[in-house]
């Protein structure tokens, strides 16, 4: 088996895999290196315990909090990486987004790059995972210069009811774009159903996952080499420290020294600070590229949440996920005993039916504790919040002498998701007591550091190397074959779910690197 090839990736999730799709059938030599392996196609997929009791498939690790306290992060090891438990909402930043954007908790920087220079791989991506959506229906969607690829989800009639609900509230919901293969092609590998999603992988491989979106096709297209069970244990230099030497790799109880004329990290953006944190050496005593100091700094998280209207009346939807809602996303007018907002609040989703469990905790100090987790769920509409966690250098990765990571972690900008979750709770309301309903009961969940959840920015790319890592082609600065293209480039987070614009980005760098190399 060869052990030097043109690029090496390391991981296989949603910037890995989508870059092997990028580099496949060039002509160069790609291996990407996983190491999970395949995610088992079995009816534990959806088993409800199985997956969200029994973390059936979750790692084992166990990570620290800046108090030395262990949790179980919520990543997933496996070919197509967390992307083969996510709930595929493929949304785009905002144009604005790109730009400085002012908080209540603070000030949000602008990205070295434009909108408009991602713009056409955002479409790209689009196609690569089957985006379902509906072009001009979100309210904030940036400019594009194609349609959707397919069109959007209908919604179940409880659902539908509720959207037209909001519109008469003069807001604007509109179909998420999801990443599922609807047998529009011949994608399909089993029959399509949609019910469990988020958080559940998918045996009828429906869901778009980096595995079966890019990956597959990737190998099928000739010169990607995927190797799984194959754990990274650090990167070596030469000498000077500018240039990855070779790629360190244990597997089983052996371990091996692999070569890559470019090498990417791939593996999420807190386990990529960890890899280059490991890898210090006599030219980079304090971690891989790190002569700014910021490898690890800068962590961020999303404030997600998920809110449950429990209602009068039954929900019987199967899959529900099928709106979203932005009109708050850069701020908000006096609306219904709500005072205005200047600043950007986030952004409003439905999403899969949460476990008994989650449920069961959610309740269990409200008035609701004497309803069983099935009646609650049988009433509830769900709801996923999202709002902008702002950099934080203090927010950040470390490794510790056995190699352990320690999430550093203190949540920002909190008034603009208090201010979110209010106002869902508002227009919920208002929404039921015009049918001559009860006002819904809410149960609320902010998601903790376990979730890890959204994670990115703790390898910030930008035009300075005293305030960045990589540079605007996501290269490290000091180390001039090594590039990262997972969440960890990003220097702020926005507000929508950041799959698909690592997605993007790294099909923007796979073209870069095809240059670098000579097609």
């Amino acid at each position: 088996m060869s052990t030097s090839y043109d690029v090496v990736i390391i991981g296989s999730g949603a910037g890995g895999g989508t870059l092997a799709h990028a580099l496949a059938g060039s002509g160069k030599r790609v291996l990407v290196l996983e190491r999970g392996g395949f995610l088992p196609r079995e009816r534990e997929n959806w088993d409800e315990k199985a997956v969200c009791l029994d973390r059936r498939y979750a790692t084992a690790e166990r990570w620290r909090d800046a108090d030395g306290r262990e949790f179980a992060p919520s990543v997933h090891y496996v070919v197509g990486g967390n992307t083969k438990m996510y709930g595929a909402a493929l949304l785009r930043l905002r144009a604005h987004d790109f730009a400085e954007v002012r908080h209540h908790g603070g000030t949000s920087p602008a990205w070295p790059i434009a909108y408009e220079q991602l713009e056409s791989y955002y479409s790209a991506a689009e196609r690569l995972y089957s985006v379902h959506g509906r072009r001009g229906a979100d309210p904030h969607d940036p400019p594009s210069s194609t349609p959707y690829p397919f069109r959007a989800l209908e919604h179940e009639p409880r659902i539908a009811e509720l959207a037209r609900d909001l519109e008469h509230q003069g807001l604007r919901p509109f179909p998420i774009p999801l990443g599922v293969r609807l047998g529009e092609t011949s994608h399909a590998t089993a029959p399509i159903r949609l019910a469990r999603f988020d958080g559940y992988p998918d045996p009828t491989e429906v869901k778009a996952d980096a595995h079966v979106a890019a990956l597959v096709p990737a190998q099928s297209r000739g010169g990607v080499t995927l190797r799984t069970e194959c754990v990274v244990e650090r990167l070596l230099t030469s000498t000077s420290g500018r240039e990855i030497t070779g790629v360190l790799v244990r597997h089983g109880d052996e371990t091996e020294v692999v070569r890559g004329s470019i090498v990417v990290v791939a593996c999420g953006a807190v386990n990529s600070a960890a890899l280059l944190l490991r890898s210090a050496n006599d030219a980079h005593p304090h971690g891989l590229a790190n002569r700014s100091g910021l490898v690890g700094r800068n962590l961020m998280l999303h404030h997600n949440g998920m809110l449950l209207a429990v209602c009068d009346v039954e929900n019987p939807s199967v899959f529900q996920k099928t709106f979203g809602l932005t009109d708050f996303y850069r701020g908000a007018s006096a609306h219904e005993g709500h005072g205005a907002s200047e600043f950007p609040l986030g952004t409003i989703q439905l999403m899969g039916k949460p476990d008994r469990w989650t449920v069961e905790f959610m309740a269990k100090e409200s008035s609701l504790a004497n309803r069983t987790a099935d009646d609650l769920l049988a009433h509830s509409v769900d709801f996923f919040l999202t709002s902008e966690d702002l950099p934080d250098p203090r927010n950040r990765v470390t490794v510790g002498a056995d190699g352990g990571i320690t999430l550093s972690y203190l949540p920002n900008n909190l008034a603009a998701y208090e201010a979110l979750r209010e106002r869902t709770e508002s227009i919920v309301a208002r929404a039921e007591l015009a049918h001559g309903r009860a006002r819904p009961d809410f149960l609320h969940l902010r998601l903790g550091i376990q979730a890890v959840s959204h994670q990115s920015g703790t390898l910030r790319f930008g035009g300075d190397p005293a305030t960045s890592v990589l540079d605007p082609e996501c290269r490290a600065w000091d180390v001039h074959n090594l590039y990262a293209v997972d969440g960890s480039f990003f220097p702020s987070s926005g507000a929508v779910n950041p799959s698909l614009t690592i997605m993007a980005n790294a099909l923007r760098v796979g073209e870069r690197l095809l240059d670098r190399l000579g097609r």
